[in-house]
């Protein structure tokens, strides 16, 4: 079976095209009418006279047609499809009740899709996108699954839903007022006070909607979702934003959904692998190729699934949908004392209006990674800025140093290409192009203006920057932020290689507790208390900085035995007390 797909968006016929897909299919030349012109003047692929030998994708400028051969007995599980050349989804996740389920998957994989079918906002169409399958055929298709419980009660109009967006910061734009209006306005379980309290937004109730943080916005999100009365709450990346004390608070409050309420349906999409692994029971992973297809596999137990993903198999399904697996390494102590010191930096206090910044001092050598942990408002961002220069302080930096700040402002109107050729001297280079740019996705993105293109497009523009220069010290502040799992896992890997593989170093804030394990070799670990004063440790040993930081906030982490990667105990949990008894909170063996 081979399916093609034609991203309209990015399809720029006949404005700035002149069909080079059709000008160069050999079929097409041969007389058949593989590839036609539509209505609205764009490109379709006849995909049962398509050859797949590739052309039309290679030869297409924007880079907007994919041709995919795929196995014959998929086409039998395909339950919705948008259009002729348009994106499809194969196999449906399950609600189940008294479960919280995740999604897990990289964007543009169908998890937004999956979420409007599940809500009734779409009906499956089993693959005839000239017009929806009516109820009868839909429960035809899923006969004896849970799935067919599930669909026949939601078009009973019998489940009521409740849903938080991944795009919190669009509130200030669809609403205006104090944040207890938006609240009362859906509080229908008359439980403003508790949720509030729980999500410890009581101190902001008061303030515009529109003077808020980002992750205060995402709490107020979360907090207008529990208090709607619901059958299905979907939960689309409740971590954003949240350092991660407030992640970790987020995750019990989910689990506590489905715990305390038995008969709702909960369903989480998140990028952060600790937290979805935390606060989940069950997990589906979507897989395919981004723009184009996705795969739902069966559910899974939340260790086994998150492991699968790591390692790029499904065993039980027997697919491999990634080559390179994803593996965590134990981090005994570093021989600092045998590099070269790349530069050190003296007790510095700094005063920021109100809030008061206590720097002790510390080191970095060359070919090395720390990163920087603590809450929001604490003080991590103005460390960076502190070192990178941006903050004036008695500090006399002398490096060279590359900075990627949390919040990337650049001029909307250049196109990535013109972008990066200003503020990346590696730009144009092979190795570059092969290294860091197509990992990324950002040879992609060439042609398209910044304005254009979605937090994760920019964030990985701003990081491509970033390490394209050539640096002593490479400050990157939350490159997590707007990524999914794949991409994640990508800038890991490209600051390692780079760091490494040149006499440099880097620092790295971030809140994704399984990135800053993966990427660190040592921690700086803040403390003190938010908007008032801040103070930055370390650098320490990673089992010395996590076990300082882990202890402060009353929580412990067990590495995998299969994979090596960290994940939370239960509170109260046998491991939680043991650990807690020999005051291991991280690394415990």
């Amino acid at each position: 079976m081979r399916i093609a797909v034609i991203n309209k968006k990015k399809c720029k016929a006949p404005k700035d095209c002149d069909y080079v897909c059709i000008r160069f299919c050999p079929r097409v030349r041969a007389g058949d009418e593989t590839i036609v012109i539509d209505a609205d003047k764009k490109a379709i692929i006849n995909e049962k006279l398509c050859i797949g030998c590739g052309i039309c994708v290679k030869k297409c400028p924007f880079e907007a047609i994919t041709v995919v051969n795929l196995p014959d007995e998929l086409d039998k599980k395909k339950v919705h499809q948008y259009s002729k050349n348009g994106f499809r989804i194969y196999n449906f996740p399950v609600p189940k009740k008294e479960h919280v389920v995740g999604l897990l998957g990289e964007n543009g994989i169908g998890k937004t899709t999956a979420f409007r079918m599940l809500s009734g906002e779409i009906k499956p169409n089993l693959g005839n996108y000239e017009g929806a399958a009516d109820e009868k055929k839909i429960f035809e298709f899923f006969r004896g699954t849970e799935t067919q419980s599930f669909l026949e009660e939601l078009y009973r109009n019998s489940l009521k839903f409740a849903m938080k967006s991944q795009y919190v910061d669009l509130i200030p734009k669809m609403f205006k007022g104090k944040v207890i209006d938006l609240l009362e306005k859906v509080d229908e379980r008359k439980e403003l006070n508790e949720v509030a309290e729980k999500l410890e937004i009581k101190n902001i109730l008061q303030r515009d909607i529109s003077q808020i943080s980002g992750g205060e916005l995402q709490r107020v999100a979360i907090a207008a979702t529990l208090l709607k009365k619901a059958d299905v709450i979907f939960f689309d990346e409740p971590s954003s934003y949240l350092d991660i004390r407030q992640r970790l608070k987020v995750s019990q409050i989910i689990r506590g959904v489905s715990e305390e309420q038995k008969s709702k349906y909960t369903m989480v999409v998140e990028h952060d692998l600790v937290m979805l692994d935390y606060m989940t029971d069950l997990i589906h992973l979507l897989y395919g190729e981004a723009g184009a297809f996705g795969i739902v596999s069966q559910p899974y137990v939340s260790r086994n699934a998150i492991n699968s993903y790591l390692s790029g198999k499904i065993k039980e399904e027997n697919i491999i949908f990634r080559y390179d697996p994803i593996k965590f390494e134990l981090k005994g102590p570093t021989a600092s004392i045998e590099k070269f010191r790349l530069t050190d930096w003296p007790d510095i206090e700094v005063k920021l209006g109100e809030f008061k910044l206590k720097i002790n001092k510390g080191a970095i050598y060359q070919k090395e990674i720390i990163g920087i942990i603590g809450p929001n408002g604490i003080g991590k961002t103005s460390f960076v800025k502190v070192l990178a220069g941006e903050i004036k302080s008695e500090l006399k930096q002398e490096l060279k140093v590359s900075y990627k700040p949390q919040y990337i402002k650049v001029d909307e109107e250049l196109t990535v290409r013109e972008y990066l050729s200003k503020n990346c001297e590696e730009f144009g280079k092979d190795w570059f192009l092969l290294q860091v740019m197509r990992p990324l996705g950002i040879n992609k993105l060439l042609k398209q203006k910044i304005g254009s293109l979605s937090g994760g497009e920019l964030q990985s523009v701003a990081i491509t920057a970033c390490l394209g220069k050539n640096a002593d010290l490479y400050l990157i502040d939350e490159p997590s932020a707007h990524l999914d799992v794949n991409k994640r896992v990508e800038v890991a890997r490209l600051i390692r290689r780079i760091i490494k593989e040149r006499d440099c170093a880097g620092l790295i804030v971030d809140h994704d507790v399984m990135l800053v394990d993966y990427v660190s070799e040592k921690l700086i670990v803040f403390n003190g208390t938010p908007a008032v004063n801040g103070v930055s440790n370390g650098p320490f040993e990673m089992r010395k900085g996590m076990n300082l930081f882990l202890k402060d906030m009353g929580i412990t982490m067990r590495r995998d035995k299969v994979t090596k990667r960290p994940r939370i105990n239960k509170h109260g949990s046998v491991m939680d007390k043991e650990q807690k008894q020999a005051g291991e909170y991280y690394y415990y063996e």
